[in-house]
């Protein structure tokens, strides 16, 4: 039977106060813009002056928490099942945690930040060599290691408890091993709706200053466009009913795809204006900031100028910081989406050496142009105009560089507003798909009305801002929203270290006890023949079928017989497509479950006979146990040897039981399902 049309997935305790604070935000400004705009700068400021040592140490920490656990021994564990494979390829992967993690600030910040910093440093005199270097890694450091550590950290915490332990994929999840089912009550609710809100105006900013960058470059395109509010409150409905279109196809069908196009369209710029430019001069001055900023990396994570009491920090670091936090429930939710499958240390180096060095690179491509059209070329006017609007440092830039050719300027700079315009739907159809699962509790799956209702919501929050007080308020919303999630970011950390030791404790327990089919111990004085005609020969699936449905049942009904004279329940069921025999014993919160299952995979070129297909394959009976498949063939042993087998799983579970007994949440449910749903071939 179909759902009604207007069906909701809406968690009530979670939306009504999220959409209440919101209303109260919207309703609030539009009653009276300007007091509206005095009381944000009045927040920003004591935020900045109070909290900016917090901002710092919690972004410090949450650098030093993922790398650690990332080279740690934690490392090898799957974001989902032991057998678990990654659904998306790399280059699809990080073109979609790009465009969903700051493509906007890149092409916003990538020229105006290094020319701002330039023209007036920290420290230091204005517009001289030193300040140049300084404002290179000042943008490396804003940019760098630390954004990504913010959104990583939010991305694996989801991910692990969503996928590996079948929670919720909500931030509510990253809580359980402290509070544990109190994740579906009172506090569960408030950590999402501060996610939900944290989302919002996270979002709401980069969609401010995206609009603020459309409006601008197309008022250089055509001139009788002019800058206002109006224009960009224009500009926002008309993208957000884009962004609406978006949502409504879906992650791979819309998502996906204007990910895909993004990448093409960044790296179509980036290319151009690297051999356009300064091109050797580019990658003398990528080589020697990367350098630089990895040598000050510790001295800037801790620098708060509290010596100089001056306010730039709080309009650049903690800005961009806070802004970042305010954003990792959407960028983390997001990646951990679409992250399934890959283990620790490879999402860990993967969303933060990957996007860093890209965008090293291209600070080195459009910040040092800038900076050497200023220095070398006699364009000092560029520092006036950003000074004057920093939405226009872009274009700006492609004018004075693309001097010689003025034929080209037009057509780079209408490129130029086509990717911010498809960065702007990806993000805001992006943050829909994310504050709805929020606001579900999770659920993915939702009905169409409500991902256009948060679509709807993020544009007019975003309008509303711009009417407040423009900049000043987006930053506003944005560090202010920060600062309660940089608390629950940090129990998060501490929830996962929880967890972590948890599992390993939980891994050392059942490896522990050395498989003894394995060593051939009790098998007979012929048992190595058995084991050599196991490594030569490949079993089809016929032959694999009748093991399943004869010797490993009837083992498998032997243990149960055994357990249930010792007032153990415990059940033997055998299921096609694929074939597989599972052995379940339930007793007081003793839930275990061994199970044999058929899979195939391409024969060896060794093994084929003559004329036989390179495609042929063979089959192997496989272990799968709650936390996936264990990756060992038991196709051709004993009953015995089986018998032993699982026992000695058994066995390990139990003792893992008796000594955690704070143990994660497998679902055996939620994993069952995950496993019935794979593909029952492997071919490797």
């Amino acid at each position: 039977m179909s759902k009604p049309k207007w069906h909701s997935a809406l968690l009530l305790p979670v939306f009504i106060p999220a959409v209440a604070v919101m209303s109260l935000l919207v309703l609030g400004t539009l009653a009276n813009p300007t007091l509206a705009g005095q009381f944000f700068e009045s927040v920003l400021a004591k935020i900045t002056n109070d909290f900016g040592w917090f901002y710092m140490l919690a972004v410090a920490l949450f650098l030093m928490f993922i790398v650690g656990v990332a080279i740690s021994k934690w490392g090898r564990i799957k974001l989902g099942p032991d057998h678990a494979d990654p659904e998306y390829s790399f280059l699809t992967w990080f073109a979609m945690l790009f465009s969903a993690g700051y493509g906007i600030a890149l092409l916003f910040f990538g020229v105006s930040e290094p020319v701002i910093h330039y023209s007036s440093p920290p420290s230091g005199a204005s517009e001289t060599i030193n300040a140049a270097k300084q404002a290179m890694q000042i943008s490396y450091f804003h940019w760098g290691f630390h954004i990504w550590a913010i959104y990583g950290l939010v991305g694996l915490v989801l991910a692990y408890f969503s996928f590996r332990h079948g929670l919720p994929l909500s931030m509510r999840s990253t809580l359980y091993p402290i509070i544990g089912d109190k994740i579906h009550g009172p506090m569960g609710h408030t950590v999402d709706t501060f996610a939900i809100l944290g989302t919002m105006f996270g979002i709401a900013t980069t969609l401010g200053l995206s609009v603020i960058q459309i409006n601008t470059g197309m008022n250089y395109l055509w001139s009788g466009i002019e800058v206002s509010n109006l224009v960009q409150v224009g500009i926002i409905f008309v993208i957000t009913l884009l962004a609406i279109g978006s949502v409504v196809a879906g992650l791979d069908k819309g998502v996906k795809r204007l990910s895909v196009l993004n990448m093409a369209l960044v790296m179509f710029l980036l290319v151009f204006v690297f051999l356009v430019g300064p091109t050797i001069h580019i990658l003398e001055v990528f080589l020697q900031n990367t350098g630089s900023y990895l040598n000050s990396i510790v001295e800037r994570t801790f620098n708060l100028q509290a010596y100089t009491h001056s306010d730039w920090i709080g309009n650049w670091t903690l800005f961009i910081f806070g802004w970042t936090i305010a954003w990792a429930p959407f960028v983390g939710l997001f990646i951990a989406r679409i992250s399934r499958g890959r283990t620790i240390r490879q999402f860990v180096f993967g969303v933060m050496l990957v996007p860093t060095i890209f965008t090293f690179f291209w600070f080195a491509v459009f910040g040092d142009t800038a900076l050497n059209l200023i220095m070398n070329e006699g364009y000092s006017v560029l520092i006036q105009d950003v000074q004057a609007d920093q939405a226009i440092a872009l274009f700006k830039t492609y004018e004075y560089l693309l001097a010689d050719m003025p034929f080209l300027i037009n057509i780079i700079t209408f490129v130029s507003v086509i990717l911010i315009i498809t960065f702007f739907v990806t993000s805001s159809d992006s943050g829909s798909l994310v504050i709805d699962s929020l606001a579900s509790g999770g659920i993915t799956d939702t009905p169409v009305w409500q991902r256009v209702f948060w679509a709807s919501t993020e544009g007019l929050v975003a309008a509303v801002l711009l009417l407040a007080g423009g900049l000043k308020a987006l930053q506003t919303a944005a560090i202010a929203s920060a600062l309660p999630f940089a608390v629950i970011m940090i129990i998060a950390a501490i929830g996962m270290w929880r967890a972590l030791i948890i599992e390993g404790h939980q891994y050392s327990s059942l490896k522990s006890h050395t498989q003894m089919h394995r060593k051939g111990v009790h098998a007979g004085a012929n048992y190595w023949k058995k084991r050599l005609a196991g490594i030569l020969e490949f079993p089809t699936e016929v032959q694999t079928q009748e093991f399943i449905e004869t010797t490993a049942k009837e083992s498998l009904e032997q243990v149960k017989h055994e357990l249930s004279t010792r007032d153990w329940t415990s059940e033997v069921t055998l299921e096609s497509d694929p074939t597989r025999v599972t052995l379940t014993v339930d007793k007081d919160g003793i839930d275990f479950s061994y199970e044999i299952r058929m899979r195939s995979y391409i024969r060896p070129e060794f093994a084929l006979a003559p004329r036989q297909s390179m495609e042929s394959e063979y089959f192997r009976a496989e272990v799968f146990l709650i936390q996936g498949g264990q990756s060992y063939d038991v196709y051709g042993l004993e009953p015995s040897d089986i018998i032993n087998d699982v026992l000695n799983q058994f066995e390990n579970y139990l003792h893992f039981k008796h000594h955690s007994p704070a143990s994660l949440p497998w679902d055996t449910a939620e994993h069952d399902e995950d496993l019935n749903g794979e593909a029952t071939t492997e071919k490797s």
